[in-house]
């Protein structure tokens, strides 16, 4: 299960409704990479494929890979505003390890490939 908070929830919303294409939902994945072995993929898409997982969050469809389930559940998104800046909070109760930007992670089972740069 992934959770988003209604703050969140409603920037998302708002996201998706300027983008004017039917049928579009949130696809969150990861990716190899990133300073501690896995980058969040977090976006919008409208091509649905059957290794895709779909739960309604918020009010929101919200979509991700099966192979990407076991390092994504219980995940929770948050929108935080920050005096003239804003975006999106991730925490990981899967994650053993993130890089000090929070956008890469690594678990106690599974470290990716981290980068040699530098978040």
């Amino acid at each position: 299960m992934i959770n988003i908070s209604e703050t969140a929830a409603g920037q998302l919303k708002t996201m998706l409704a300027e983008q004017e294409v039917p049928n579009m939902f949130l696809r969150l994945g990861v990716t190899p990479g990133g300073c501690s072995g896995f980058s969040y993929a977090m976006g919008f898409d409208d091509n649905e494929s059957d290794q895709d997982v779909y739960m309604d969050v918020e009010g929101l469809k919200v979509v991700v890979e099966k192979e990407n389930i076991q390092y994504l559940d219980g995940l929770e998104i948050d929108f935080e505003e920050s005096g003239m800046t804003g975006g999106f909070t991730i925490n990981n109760p899967n994650a053993s390890a993130t890089c000090g930007c929070g956008s890469s992670f690594r678990t106690a089972t599974a470290a990716g490939k981290p980068n040699e740069e530098p978040c």
